[in-house]
């Protein structure tokens, strides 16, 4: 979709658009969705690429052979400014590299490797099936008394401490955070420098060399930890990986710390902003929050009710690149363009979702695509479904008088993160 602008020139929509209210996706959605399901988007530092708007045509392309994940191909779109390569790299009187640098790329390319999301099939697969066991339905279900565990202890520290208390940083992050700690075998004592590396790593607007700053010290933190491990593995995902599938010469320990770099930074974030931000929800809609007190079995539906209505990482996850052209709704997406699926649009698409702005907790929707669809369908979804059942259930149960402690208007949501939320959420009892 193209705008006029006020001198009669054609111009591009600029891309990201913001949320500007806290139970809604950017406003221009509604209207694009209207308009077509594929619309052409101006990128904040030169480009352009295609936007997603609909729910049928969001499974289409995120199951479409001729769409890629793999962000080292051309075209592949980017929200954020080009890295610069180094001022000397591909001139012609460059000295050639040594044994030690050659190693060392060769390291960078398996670390990036094993952060398989930005892999296409069959190499995501191999590393996927390789962690399908830690995130399968049944291990999750072994995990959930160790996750009410950690809920409890964390919400009898809150009523030890006494009202008031901030929903983020008292169970959104320590809850998230030490779950999946716990998972990796990171140490918790370290929660403080990962969780500010990777709050760096979400913000829209954050210095590139903040972003490479904390990019390069979370893969420092992470490398050391798995050269530990290998010596003394533990009883944990990397402890597993290292005797099942590095000892076997399947994973190198460099996709390794790129597995665990990618498992550590979206482990926690969707689900730190997720709990918070749900709790607001049901405040706000009191009634409804009164049936899951009642009734905590309608949890399950709640809660993917609740995913769908917020999809708090909308396109973050969603970045594309055609490699063949494809043609939708006569529009047609040229090889080698980019593409952001919207899933904020799609889990609000009229199609699809009746009275898709209003927050039904009896809504059937779990075919919502707030964790994606087809082969990159987020592997930790049963996790976070986990974490979000146990921590609103708990909330629900042991602080009946749980309210804000604060106008809903002077909360701090973040706006300008690649994944919503909020940044505080004080409350009392």
């Amino acid at each position: 979709m193209t705008e006029i602008d006020s001198n009669g020139s054609v111009r591009e929509l600029n891309f990201p658009m913001s949320r500007r209210c806290p139970f809604a996706p950017p406003p221009e959605y509604e209207r694009l969705r209207a308009d077509s399901p594929l619309v052409r988007v101006q990128l904040p530092h030169g480009g352009t690429a295609w936007v997603v708007t609909r729910h049928a045509e969001a499974q289409q392309l995120l199951t479409d052979p001729r769409v890629s994940s793999d962000a080292s191909r051309p075209g592949f779109p980017s929200v954020r400014p080009p890295q610069e390569p180094p001022a000397d790299e591909g001139t012609d009187g460059a000295e050639p590299l040594t044994a030690e640098q050659l190693t060392e790329l060769a390291e960078i390319a398996q670390f990036h490797e094993g952060q398989f999301i930005n892999l296409d099939p069959p190499r995501h697969g191999h590393y996927r099936r390789m962690l399908i066991s830690e995130f399968g339905a049944r291990r999750m279900n072994e995990l959930r008394p160790e996750v009410q565990r950690i809920t409890d202890r964390l919400v009898d520290d809150m009523l030890a401490k006494g009202s008031p208390a901030d929903l983020v940083e008292d169970l959104g992050l320590p809850l998230s955070s030490l779950v999946i700690c716990r998972l990796l075998g990171v140490p918790y004592e370290d929660h403080e420098y990962f969780q500010s590396a990777t709050r760096t790593l979400v913000q829209l607007d954050a210095e590139p060399e903040q972003v490479k700053a904390a990019m390069e010290g979370l893969i420092d933190f992470l490398d050391e930890l798995v050269k530990a491990a290998v010596r003394a593995p533990g009883d944990n995902l990397i402890g597993r990986l290292i005797n099942e599938q590095v000892g076997s010469g399947e994973l190198t320990r460099a996709a390794l710390v790129g597995m665990a770099f990618l498992l550590l930074t979206a482990g926690h974030e969707a689900t730190a902003n997720m709990l918070p931000l749900g709790m607001l929800t049901l405040l706000e809609h009191p009634q409804q929050l009164a049936e899951l007190r009642e009734d905590p079995a309608l949890l399950p539906g709640a809660v993917d009710e609740l995913l769908r209505f917020h999809s708090v990482s909308d396109w973050a996850a969603f970045d594309r690149v055609a490699v063949e052209d494809i043609e939708i709704d006569g529009r047609k997406i040229m090889a080698g363009e980019g593409i952001f699926v919207l899933s904020a649009s799609a889990n609000r698409d009229e199609r699809v979702f009746e009275r898709p702005d209003t927050f039904d907790i009896h809504r059937k929707a779990r075919h919502h695509i707030a964790f994606g669809y087809g082969v990159h369908q987020c592997i930790g979804q049963n996790l976070a479904r986990a974490e979000l059942e146990i921590g609103l259930g708990t909330l629900l149960l042991r602080i009946p008088a749980l309210r804000l402690d604060k106008p809903m208007d002077e909360l701090p949501f973040k706006y300008q993160n690649f994944v919503f939320g909020l940044h505080a959420m004080p409350v009392r009892w």
